[in-house]
């Protein structure tokens, strides 16, 4: 039976954690694992997740679909529409190790593709966007199948449980990536079923999210309007939406974007006028364009990216986040201990202002290791 987290209250809060290695060296996914397993009382056991990038060299110029069936019906049909738009390089079971803390399992299937010369030309689509409409045609259109990941050499794994056993469960520790991030907890009244937890996906965008936002319904039916279609009706899958939206399809900059969803107070603007009248006449821009992907209410959010790691809060920083560096590592969680868990020695802890973007992208050997 579905229950929504209303049904069984159990008071915790989100955790959020996430590293990467600038200079690209691969980190084992047993390290993400251990540092979100720090904040376990801030989870509740309804999900756990997490998403790695690197993790699949051998296939990273090759789309990977992590893909949740309900049925044996439910693949069949999913897999001919993949074999009507792609050319299946690979597929196969995720590798999962059977625990008594996880139970009730989808189907978990995985495939490498291709997306199809044929079909990009007569969508006149490019190839990211024609990629991106068919997972969501998918996840649309066909009944017991969601994919839940859809990147090239990356991958999300997530389930119903506390993220440690979630990490148990994909045999994290046989995986290692350039940079990682996780989540504790649930979306905040989204129905209990493994396609819910975080992270949330669409190409290589993920997003792990603390808090709840109020403004999901506006934010919901302006993005909604270019296509996306919110079928899980949570406040994290349209955050990512946002961002594929913002930064795929208008090419905003991250430091833009902090500045839509996140975006200064008005008396901020008006009183930067005097200081820096461009930056206040692009702000007051973003304010009036784009006020309906303004995001209110308390969140931390990581986005993942082909190349790097965001980390932002809302404007009043009503939820925790921390962010410290060692070497080139850079790692960001809800709470300190979830850093000094894999990294006892940091260096330059901080606490972001609300609304500051922290950015974190690939040093030129990082991408040479890497991209």
């Amino acid at each position: 039976m579905l229950l929504k987290e209303g049904e069984i209250r159990i008071p915790s809060g989100c955790a959020i954690s996430g590293f990467i290695s600038r200079d690209g060296h691969k980190l084992n996914g047993s390290d993400v694992v251990k540092s979100i397993s720090y904040m376990h009382d801030r989870s509740n056991g309804l999900g756990g997740g997490f998403a790695g990038y690197g993790i699949y060299p051998e296939y990273k110029d090759l789309y990977a679909f992590h893909v949740f069936y309900n049925s044996n019906t439910a693949r069949e049909q999913t897999e001919r529409f993949l074999d009507r738009h792609f050319d299946v390089v690979n597929l196969s079971r995720i590798p999962t190790k059977k625990i008594p803390a996880i139970i009730n399992e989808p189907l978990i299937w995985r495939y490498f593709v291709n997306p199809l010369p044929t079909k990009i030309a007569s969508s006149q689509l490019d190839e990211k966007e024609f990629v991106a409409q068919c997972v969501i045609r998918i996840n649309n259109d066909i009944d017991g199948a969601y994919v839940f990941s859809s990147g090239k050499n990356m991958g999300v794994f997530k389930a119903v449980g506390f993220p440690e056993d979630v990490g148990e469960f994909y045999r994290l520790e046989e995986y290692e990536g350039y940079a990682w991030t996780a989540h504790g907890r649930y979306p905040t009244n989204t129905p209990g079923w493994w396609g819910g937890a975080h992270p949330f996906s669409l190409l290589d965008y993920t997003i792990v999210h603390n808090g709840e936002i109020s403004s999901y319904d506006a934010n919901r039916r302006f993005i909604e309007m270019f296509g996306y279609k919110c079928t899980l009706l949570t406040d994290t899958e349209v955050i990512t939406y946002i961002f594929d939206y913002l930064n795929r399809k208008q090419n905003l900059s991250l430091e833009d974007i902090a500045s839509v969803i996140a975006a200064p107070f008005w008396s901020e603007i008006d009183a930067m006028e005097k200081t820096d009248p461009e930056k206040a006449a692009k702000l007051k821009y973003f304010r009036n364009a784009l006020s309906s992907l303004l995001i209110t209410g308390p969140f931390s959010i990581i986005l993942g990216y082909t190349g790097g790691l965001m980390a932002l809060n809302d404007r009043l920083k009503l939820r925790s986040m921390v962010v410290a560096e060692k070497g080139d590592m850079v790692y960001i969680a809800s709470e300190e201990c979830a850093i000094r868990a894999i990294c006892p020695d940091v260096d330059n802890i901080r606490s972001p202002r609300g609304g500051e973007p922290v950015i974190v992208n690939l040093s030129e050997e990082g991408k040479r290791k890497c991209l």
